[in-house]
């Protein structure tokens, strides 16, 4: 997510005819979200928060809100049709409803209009079976309603009012028009949209935050006035029983050999299955997003309500598709190791993954797919990767990432590159169509809204989306994670089964763990009560030799040689350590250093040079 200028108060009038005033107002930085936070328990709403910086890339940026007037919500039908449903929520959203009723009748997609005060439903047309992919973008389907919406509300002049929201895996398989093999739920949405009219923005770096809030007029009718609060949710009590995962050990394993005779004919190249790990639902949403954004910094964190006692809260590494003016961006990741246990460690884990070939190669196939699926929509020539492997880290792995941008063509808009990307190959595979028929085949249960989006489609024209990954579901009282594994022609089962298990752990944590159980493990500390001389022999490792005594709980002091001849019986220590140093023990009279410490019966411990000179001095 990426800070912006916060706007003055102003107003204007869309695309559409509506007329929008904007009134804002400053907040506190520090703790601007936390009441939102709290609120998204039992009400709808979307908090979007960026907590890691990337030069050029991300900043740390939250946008959220509660109550919003009115919610879209899409579900697929068959193999490209649609059901759209537009809800006003509270009294201002009855006043929105008119003008998105007339938005969606003048579309030449929408079909079978049904009209109450409180709600619009409608069917989207089934497309041609046949077309020029150049048009699939533009195919009858849920985005003909949210294209519809948009244009209704589309004007330069704010860069936050918009559509937030998530959306589910199943809107790519209606876009290449894949059959589906596992049954869904009757309550299965696949779409689900706020529009707000207040929202809490913060800009970390500068340390200022804001409420922004907007008034609407439609057909001389006003929101001016009327309450915002909608009808709060009541939350599922935890599951007393949670599901089990849906694969036991070994079975992902198996997974991955079913995956191997496909990369040997040649029917995949790449394929990226899933797996669920399940467990009740014990505690508030609100606190699994604290425990996770302390946990797990990310550029996608988000907390989404989406109403019917269902949550998404989440810590995604990976943009989706962003679109910034005529500019499109995605960032694929591919290539995974586990962190190391200091600094030290990570950059061998770093080096590892570099020189890694496989994990080179599935990220240079989820870049060129990446690049073929901006081809669609971008300006000839224009598609460029812009980072190459660069390396991220998070709290439990190291990723290699690559940047990769394109400017859109005439004719095309942010949700084309949106449609045109669904999915990365990063939670895919490719051939894509391929992977995803495979994947809908073998996986054990649907996707819903994992390898799917969240973000913001703005009125403004820009898009900020990540892909919907790290993602606990909170769903009826219990609590969903799923994770895959890019699997290649040389996957090993046991290893890829690891995988998912690892990329899966952090979000476990989050689940089972409270932060007041994550204590530091209290260090021995044997040297308490003990004094140790170290005597420095101009050589500057005396000081960590310092810290590491000082460790165990003893009294260190460190005199430089040569020492005087009082000094050992003066201080009296327990231990005489010697330190390393240049050219030679004589030429900083250790024989003479050794004299009185073996004179006072001190024990001796030398170091490098100071190991030298006990060698010689004892023979």
């Amino acid at each position: 997510m990426t800070a912006e200028t916060i706007p003055a108060p102003s107003s204007w009038r869309t695309a559409g005819g509506v007329i929008v005033r904007r009134h804002v107002e400053a907040l506190p930085h520090d703790g601007a979200t936390q009441p939102l936070i709290d609120a998204l328990d039992t009400r709808p709403g979307v908090l979007l928060a960026s907590s890691y910086d990337y030069p050029g890339r991300y900043v740390r940026f939250d946008l959220g809100f509660t109550d919003p007037p009115l919610v879209f919500t899409a579900r697929m039908t068959g193999l490209a049709g649609a059901e759209v449903d537009i809800r006003a929520l509270n009294a201002r959203g009855r006043v929105l409803l008119p003008a998105i009723t007339r938005a969606l009748g003048d579309h030449p997609h929408v079909t079978g209009l049904m009209i109450d005060e409180d709600q619009v439903t409608a069917r989207i047309l089934d497309g041609p079976a046949e077309f020029p992919e150049e048009d699939r973008s533009r195919q009858p389907s849920a985005f003909s309603a949210i294209r519809a919406i948009i244009d209704l509300f589309a004007s330069p002049e704010d860069p936050h009012l918009g559509l937030y929201g998530a959306f589910g895996y199943d809107i790519a398989l209606a876009f290449e028009r894949i059959p589906l093999v596992r049954k869904r739920m009757s309550d299965h949405r696949d779409i689900v949209l706020y529009l707000p009219d207040r929202v809490i923005s913060v800009d970390h770096a500068a340390r200022r935050a804001w409420s922004i809030a907007y008034d609407f007029t439609v057909d001389g009718a006003s929101t001016d006035d009327l309450p915002r609060e909608v009808h709060a949710d009541i939350a599922a009590p935890p599951a007393a029983n949670a599901a089990a995962d849906d694969m036991g050990p070994g079975e992902y394993a198996a997974v991955v050999e079913a995956a191997l005779p496909e990369f040997a004919a040649g029917n995949l190249f790449e394929v990226v299955p899933g797996r669920v790990f399940r467990r009740p639902a014990t505690t508030p949403p609100s606190e699994l997003f604290r425990r996770l954004c302390r946990r797990n910094p990310a550029p996608y964190g988000f907390l989404i309500n989406l109403g019917r006692s269902e949550h998404l809260i989440g810590a995604s590494p990976e943009m989706y598709v962003r679109v910034t003016g005529r500019r499109i961006e995605t960032c694929p990741i591919s290539g995974t190791i586990a962190r190391g246990r200091d600094a030290i460690e990570d950059a061998e884990r770093i080096r590892t993954l570099l020189a890694s070939a496989k994990e080179e190669a599935e990220l240079t196939m989820c870049t060129d797919v990446d690049r073929n699926d901006k081809s669609r929509v971008s300006v000839p020539g224009s598609v460029r990767i812009v980072g190459r492997r660069q390396i991220e880290m998070y709290s439990r792995l190291i990723h290699t990432v690559d940047h990769v941008e394109g400017m859109l063509a005439d004719g095309y808009d942010a949700l084309d590159a949106f449609l045109s990307h669904c999915w990365a190959v990063t939670v895919t595979g490719a051939p894509k169509r391929a992977a995803m028929s495979w994947i809908e085949r073998m996986e054990k249960s649907p996707r819903a809204w994992y390898g799917g989006a969240i973000g913001r489609i703005g009125f403004d024209g820009d898009m900020n989306t990540g892909l919907t990954l790290r993602t606990i579901r909170v769903k009826a009282g219990v609590a969903e994670v799923r994770a895959g594994a890019t699997l290649l022609f040389d996957s090993e089962p046991a290893a890829e089964e690891a995988e998912t298990v690892l990329k899966a752990s952090a979000m476990i944590d989050v689940l089972e763990r409270p932060d007041q159980e994550r204590r530091e493990a209290v260090p021995p500390r044997p040297g308490k009560g003990r004094r140790i001389l170290l005597v420095d022999h101009e050589d500057s490792f005396v000081h960590p030799l310092s810290a590491y005594l000082k460790a165990t709980g003893a009294e260190t002091v460190t005199w430089r040689a040569p020492l005087a001849a009082d000094l050992p019986a003066r201080l009296a220590p327990d231990l005489a350590v010697l330190s390393p140093g240049p050219r030679s023990p004589a030429d900083f009279g250790m024989n003479a250093t050794l004299d009185l410490l073996t004179a006072a019966r001190i024990p001796i411990f030398g170091v490098c040079l100071g190991l030298q000179g006990i060698v010689e001095y004892f023979g």
